[in-house]
């Protein structure tokens, strides 16, 4: 057999580092920082769906090509500092300074990305999170304030409405959700020509939770749990709030988030879509 000469290889040496190099600039290509805000201080089934994320999201990040950051800092939520990121999560609830809303209004309106859990969306007058952000319940989100929720945290089976969106492909029709704590809105975003809902409870999933008390148990309606508003870069999903031993007093996680196959697979696409894309 006749060995390579020495210009052979180098010629293959430089070949296949190119090669590498080419690898890394495809991944480097493809790569963007997500950076997720939490309060993490009140309620415990929040605070735990937080930890959990904060737990599950970094191995996300290896798994598929981003970095995750997160903090408990609002502070940060400023023009430059945003700057940074092609995705902003809201873990658990919002910004309540004025110059906080205003980055985040700019940082949405010039491309960026946000997804916003559970409690993110909340609002309700009066109470210690009043509906005073128009631009964020109303026209951004669009589902105004809270209405009501069912009780206790349990699975129900969501069914795909958008199935030509990025975060719903490679879902099926339907599938089973991780327990939640499930609200409804004062707002029907149905008639709202911005929005697009992406998940929404299928009626076999009635009756929809336990009580005890039966305004807290949903027997029929329409009741969307994830969509995106057109206009912007951006995905709600009613999601994030753990089941809790509060009864026995224990306090202990009973149910976990992010324990849906199809549910983080929806997460991730989200996530993907809105950080590779221009």
């Amino acid at each position: 057999m006749k060995l390579p000469g020495a210009r052979s290889i180098i010629i293959i040496f430089f070949s296949v580092c190119f090669s590498l190099m080419n690898v890394n600039a495809q991944k480097n290509d493809t790569s963007f920082k997500v950076i997720a805000f939490y309060t993490a201080k009140h309620d415990l089934a929040h605070i735990s769906f937080v930890h959990e994320a904060n737990k599950w999201f970094p191995k996300m990040a290896k798994q598929y090509g981003f970095i995750y950051d997160s903090t408990s800092d609002w502070s940060k939520l400023n023009i430059a500092f945003l700057k940074q990121y092609k995705v902003v999560m809201f873990l658990d609830t919002r910004p309540e300074d004025s110059l906080q809303r205003l980055a985040f209004e700019q940082y949405m309106k010039n491309g960026g990305g946000w997804i916003g859990f559970h409690f993110s969306g909340f609002a309700l007058t009066p109470s210690d999170y009043p509906q005073n952000w128009n631009w964020y319940h109303n026209e951004f989100i669009g589902a105004g304030e809270y209405k009501s929720n069912t009780w206790r945290p349990t699975s129900a089976i969501l069914r795909v409405e958008d199935a030509g969106s990025l975060s719903t492909k490679g879902l099926p029709e339907k599938f089973k959700s991780a327990p939640n704590e499930w609200y409804s809105w004062e707002n029907d975003i149905r008639k709202n020509k911005n929005i697009k809902i992406l998940l929404a409870i299928d009626t076999t999933s009635f009756p929809l939770g336990t009580g005890p008390k039966l305004n807290e148990i949903w027997h029929s309606g329409y009741y969307p749990v994830a969509w995106t508003n057109t206009n912007y870069k951006m995905v709600y999903i009613n999601m994030g709030h753990n089941d809790m031993d509060y009864e026995h007093g224990t306090n202990a996680q009973l149910s976990s988030t992010l324990s849906s196959e199809m549910q983080n697979m929806f997460i991730i696409n989200t996530i993907l879509w809105m950080g590779r894309s221009n």
